[in-house]
């Protein structure tokens, strides 16, 4: 199989939003609309119209080239890292750092928990145990850094659902626990607290 080589032909984004998927924006930069993944926390933290700024790293495979976006340095370089690990590629990268951020998987990782790694869809605990085996050494203790305000806009319930099922859970299951976690914080709650609150119930049912 053809190996991933990450390029840094492109290595930052500033754009805007032009359109929001499950798992991708398209940045409009200059007249070009750009495919970029990003996280549901990205997703969450944006909306159509809305000027944006991205980290990226853009991953060459044989017959294609993908790139994936990022709000922090931090994310990106998690990332990378992640993508040096044997048999992690660049979707099951975004599903790590879709349930968890930077520095709980780094923290994961110093301390040795597997079971947090398990939250991650298609992550068992002998893949929990080897990843943590690869990474340590390899992951900077970040420091803790303030969420920014995440911005709510309609059909978030949809969006968390779409979201859910990007990271491998199937729709059916997605939208039962969708429904159970705004029945318990209301329909007022943004789409970030809908997607977290969604991944801790999925994780726990594992």
């Amino acid at each position: 199989m053809f190996p991933p080589e990450r390029l840094s032909v492109i290595s930052f984004l500033s754009g805007t939003v032009h359109r929001i998927a499950a798992d991708h924006l398209v940045v409009l930069t200059y007249g070009v609309g750009r495919k970029v993944h990003v996280t549901p926390d990205t997703l969450a933290g944006t909306r159509h119209g809305a000027d944006i700024d991205l980290v990226t790293t853009l991953v060459v495979r044989e017959d294609s080239m993908t790139l994936f976006g990022f709000g922090t340095e931090d994310e990106n370089h998690t990332f990378e890292v992640l993508l040096t690990i044997s048999g992690i590629g660049p979707r099951l990268a975004m599903a790590i750092l879709s349930v968890m951020g930077p520095d709980e998987l780094a923290a994961a990782i110093a301390g040795q928990d597997a079971t947090a790694l398990t939250r991650v869809p298609g992550i068992g605990k002998k893949g929990a145990s080897r990843i943590i085996l690869e990474l340590e050494n390899k992951l900077p203790k970040f420091a803790a850094a303030a969420p920014g305000p995440a911005l709510s806009f309609g059909g978030s319930n949809q969006q968390v659902v779409d979201a859910l099922v990007g990271l491998g859970w199937k729709e059916p299951q997605a939208a039962e626990v969708v429904q159970e976690v705004v029945s318990d914080l209301g329909a007022d709650a943004g789409t970030s607290a809908l997607l977290k609150a969604s991944l801790k119930v999925l994780g726990a049912r594992k």
